[in-house]
C-alpha cells in the first residue's frame, strides 16, 4: 500500500468523531481527524452537561470535548482542519478532496454531525448556551419551574414542548404560521396539554438580554398585523430541526428524505469501507452518548475490515 495512503480518515471532531478516533489510535491504525467548520459539534456550544456517565457534578460540553481530544490525541492521533469539497467512493482507497489538497485512505468513518437550525439573529447566537438551545432533553431540566418558549411547527416542536412541560410552569409555542407541519395525534397533544399556550402567527425579533448574559424574554411580532409583543420567558428553544452534514458526499450515499445517512447493523453503509456514526446518521436520539457509542461501533468496524483484509 502507498504510504501516503491512511488507514482510516474520521470526518469530524465531535463526541462520535473523537471516540471513533480514540479506538481507532488505541489500535494502532493512526487515524487522522478532519475538523470541519464546527470544531467539537455540538458540545462545544454546549454549557453544562449533566447526562454523560462519569461526571457526578457535571462537565462543561468544552471541557469534555478537549478531554476527548486529548486521549485520542495521546494514543496517536492526527488533526487537520479542513472542509471536504467532494468525495469519490467509488474505488478504494477512497480520496477525498479538500480543495487545496488530496487525501487516499482505505477507510472512512463519517461523523460529521448534523447542525441545529437556528433563527439567525444576532442575539439568540449570543444566547447559545444562556438559555438558547435546540436541545430539550439537554437542557430541559435547568429551568424547572420557569416559562420557556419552543419554536417551531412539525414534530420536533411538538416533542421539544410536550417534554419540556416536564420541568417547566409553562411552555409557550411560537409558530410563524397557522398551518402547522407537525402531525396530527402530536399538535392534539401538544393542544391539549394544560401547559402549553400555543402562539400562532408570530417570529421572534430579539431575543433578550445578552448584557445579562441570560434569556429573560423575547420581542414578537405577529406576521399579519405587525404588532410587536414583549413574552417573558427564561428559555428558547429551537424546535426546527437539524441539517445533517452530508452534502459534501453529493449523493453517493443512501439517505433520508431530510439527508440523515442511512445505515444498516448500526453503522454500515452501502459501500464497503464507510462507515456512518453519531448525528449524521441519528435523527433520533442525538445525544452524545449514543453518538459516542456509534463512534466507537465505527471503530472497531474499521479494525475488523483492514485486519480481514491484512493490512
Amino acid at each position: 500500500m502507498n504510504s501516503s495512503v491512511r488507514n482510516v480518515v474520521i470526518v469530524g471532531s465531535g463526541c462520535s468523531g473523537l471516540t471513533a478516533a480514540i479506538y481507532a489510535a488505541r489500535a494502532n491504525l493512526r487515524p487522522l481527524v478532519l475538523e470541519g467548520h464546527e470544531p467539537g459539534g455540538q458540545l462545544s456550544i454546549t454549557s453544562e452537561v449533566e447526562n454523560f456517565p462519569g461526571f457526578p457534578a457535571g462537565i462543561m460540553g468544552p471541557e469534555l470535548i478537549e478531554n476527548m481530544r486529548k486521549q485520542a490525541e495521546r494514543f496517536g492521533t492526527e488533526y487537520k482542519m479542513g472542509h471536504i469539497v467532494s468525495a469519490d467512493l467509488t474505488k478504494r482507497p477512497f480520496t477525498l478532496n479538500l480543495g487545496h489538497e488530496k487525501i487516499e485512505t482505505m477507510t472512512l468513518i463519517i461523523a460529521s454531525g448534523a447542525s441545529a437550525r437556528w433563527l439567525g439573529l444576532p442575539s439568540e447566537q449570543a444566547l447559545i448556551g444562556h438559555g438558547v438551545s435546540s436541545c430539550a432533553t439537554c437542557d430541559g431540566f435547568f429551568f424547572s419551574g420557569k416559562e420557556v418558549a419552543v419554536i417551531g411547527g412539525g414534530d420536533s416542536a411538538m416533542e421539544e414542548a410536550l417534554f419540556l412541560t416536564r420541568f417547566a410552569t409553562k411552555v409557550k409555542l411560537l409558530h410563524r404560521s397557522d398551518n402547522f407541519r407537525a402531525s396530527k395525534i402530536m399538535l392534539e397533544r401538544a393542544q391539549k396539554h394544560e401547559k402549553i399556550d400555543i402562539v400562532s402567527n408570530v417570529v421572534v425579533e430579539e431575543v433578550h438580554d445578552v448584557a445579562a448574559q441570560e434569556v429573560t424574554g423575547l420581542t414578537l411580532r405577529n406576521v399579519k398585523s405587525g404588532e410587536r409583543m414583549q413574552l417573558p420567558v427564561s428559555a428558547m428553544f429551537l424546535g426546527i430541526g437539524h441539517e445533517p452534514n452530508a452534502k459534501w458526499l453529493h449523493g453517493q450515499l443512501d439517505s433520508d428524505h431530510d439527508g440523515y445517512l442511512k445505515t444498516h447493523d448500526y453503522v454500515f453503509t452501502k459501500v464497503k469501507g464507510v462507515f456512518a456514526c453519531g448525528d449524521v446518521q441519528d435523527r433520533r436520539y442525538r445525544q452524545a452518548i449514543t453518538a459516542a457509542g456509534t463512534g466507537c461501533m465505527a471503530a472497531m468496524e474499521v479494525e475488523k475490515l483492514l485486519e480481514e483484509e491484512g493490512r
